[in-house]
């Protein structure tokens, strides 16, 4: 049966030198996540216009595969392209997005289980559920969309879970936060192929952005505990109702009427940071609010939410999202 599949693979792809992509579809298959990959891939060329990739889709049962749309798509390989890929992609599905996604069908994690070492293996959004479940993640550093990263966290505690990056790379396993950042993700890979003179005219071809670092933070709000059930809730309030001043240590502990000491062990079994960190936080979310909301000038926003000055606020984002305010505020200005 292995060389069955072996000889089936030989047809699949071409053999005419490209690097060679197969992408792993699934039942439901979210198929914007699986148009990327051929669009991003495909639009990559020499400086002889040659295309550098041949794209394939396949599935464990070839034939017509369900989408998360009101279509189907014909898929005409099986598993045998992944025996001879150079690059396996596998996108999210509907099933990844269930309260609880149980062990991969054997057919799937055998597939896997028969990559060749040193086949590059990537997913989209939630296809890290995917390389999760076959083992491919132990160990590594990975992400996954926002959404399902306590629920990823959990069912994989062996993976190096990352929520602050749009994607990983962790010597050739490849995982992306979400839809749009498998964009990112696959730009990424023509670059490591093909350097950046040919991933950025792919990206002008598609109107992207040609480079978004991998550790630019997941556009996401992080909850609090509750204001009402935790022993710091009176400091946190006051904090968030003075957020405009230069707030101190001293002065939250005092809202409790205990030490700083008391204070700040308090505040970390609550909220799992420091109180320093947890006012970044904070501030950082009042400031993003603002830009998306309000046409206030970048200088007062920044006084608003206590950075004090236009460079401080510019800084902080910086280092938290991996983006000014200015480029902020142009990607969420029309979200409202």
């Amino acid at each position: 049966m292995a060389n069955m599949c072996e000889d089936r693979a030989m047809a699949v792809f071409a053999g005419d030198g490209r690097h060679r992509v197969a992408v792993l579809v699934r039942e439901g298959m979210l198929s914007f996540e699986v148009s990327i990959v051929h669009r991003i891939f495909g639009q990559a060329r020499s400086a002889e216009n040659a295309a550098l990739y041949e794209v394939v889709t396949c599935a464990l049962h070839p034939g017509e595969v369900r989408t998360d749309a009101d279509f189907t798509v014909t898929v005409a390989h099986g598993p045998e392209a992944l025996l001879e890929a150079d690059t396996v992609v596998v996108p999210g599905a509907e099933v990844d997005f269930g309260p609880q996604s149980g062990p991969l069908e054997p057919a799937l994690t055998a597939a896997l289980a028969r990559i060749h070492p040193g086949t590059r293996i990537a997913s989209i959004c939630t296809g890290s559920f995917v390389l999760a479940g076959a083992g491919l993640l132990a160990g590594r550093r990975a992400t996954t969309h926002w959404r399902s990263s306590a629920r990823f966290r959990e069912q994989f505690p062996d993976v190096a879970f990352d929520l602050d990056v749009l994607y990983t790379d962790d010597d050739g396993v490849l995982t992306s936060a979400g839809a749009a950042s498998g964009i990112d993700l696959c730009l990424h890979m023509i670059r490591t192929d093909y350097g950046a003179a040919v991933a950025n005219e792919v990206a002008r071809g598609s109107v992207v952005p040609p480079h978004r670092e991998g550790g630019q933070a997941q556009y996401v709000r992080r909850p609090m505990p509750s204001p009402d059930i935790s022993s710091t809730s009176k400091a946190r309030r006051w904090a968030l109702e003075n957020l405009h001043l230069p707030v101190t240590l001293r002065e939250l502990a005092a809202q409790e009427t205990t030490s700083t000491r008391t204070f700040t062990r308090r505040f970390r079994d609550e909220t799992g940071i420091s109180p320093g960190r947890w006012l970044i936080q904070q501030r950082i979310e009042r400031a993003c609010t603002l830009l998306e909301r309000t046409n206030l000038p970048i200088d007062q926003i920044a006084v608003t939410a206590g950075f004090g000055t236009a460079g401080s606020m510019r800084l902080h984002l910086q280092a938290e999202l991996g983006v000014s305010p200015s480029a902020y505020r142009a990607t969420f200005r029309g979200r409202h």
